[in-house]
């Protein structure tokens, strides 16, 4: 039978670390090491950066998931937070585990733009819609992300008779409705886009692809 002290080191949650998508802010760990921590409870506490008190999260006190969303608590995107976990098993309560420092607005990810496609017979219309934050306006909308950044749509056209994998950009800019011309009728397009963020550097994952036949 585990120590107390043992059973405290074994249950002692794993790797906690900040997930962010478009300010979606998630905490996520994993279980000790120990075959019984499966059934351990788990507890989390935040604070921002240099605050001496933690504060409890209360819907994350005594869950045996390993997530909890912390997009609310992290809503001061400019500041840096941290969190911890600590694991709970029979009586026993282990030490606390305390994620790295995490701030939203440089370490969220983007997520990509929602495009639509129409056609004519020579060129292809796409519509881009920023991704959206969990934030909302006073009259209800979600906010998008270009309201935090200075974020760039990039388009890329795929020209099925030629090769699935090769993206050709063309387009690069701010503009929410775009106009792709001289095209072949009778071929294949697909259209794929990302947000591109010139300051950090940062693009996003690729959107889902949009295909046409002229």
């Amino acid at each position: 039978v585990l120590g107390n002290q043992d059973l405290q080191d074994s249950i002692k949650p794993q790797k906690v670390e900040f997930h962010s998508l478009n300010f979606n802010t998630t905490l996520h760990w994993q279980p000790g090491w120990a075959r019984e921590a499966r059934d351990a409870l788990y507890f989390v506490q935040y604070k921002v950066y240099g605050q001496s008190t933690w504060q409890n999260k209360d819907e994350c006190w005594g869950i045996s998931s390993h997530v909890c969303d912390l997009t609310h608590e992290t809503s001061d995107i400019q500041e840096p937070y941290y969190s911890r976990v600590r694991a709970a098993l029979a009586g026993v309560y282990s030490s606390w585990s305390l994620s790295c420092r995490f701030t939203p607005w440089r370490e969220t990810m983007i997520g990509p733009p929602i495009v639509t496609v129409a056609h004519s017979n020579k060129s292809i219309t796409v519509k881009l819609q920023a991704p959206r934050s969990p934030y909302r306006r006073k009259r209800g909308s979600k906010i998008p992300m270009t309201n935090y950044y200075d974020l760039l749509y990039q388009v890329f056209i795929i020209n099925n008779l030629l090769d699935e994998q090769h993206r050709v950009l063309v387009y690069e800019g701010k503009d929410k409705v775009i106009k792709i011309e001289d095209l072949r009728p009778g071929v294949s397009y697909c259209i794929v886009a990302k947000m591109y963020m010139p300051m950090l550097d940062h693009s996003s994952a690729y959107s889902s692809r949009q295909c046409t036949v002229l």
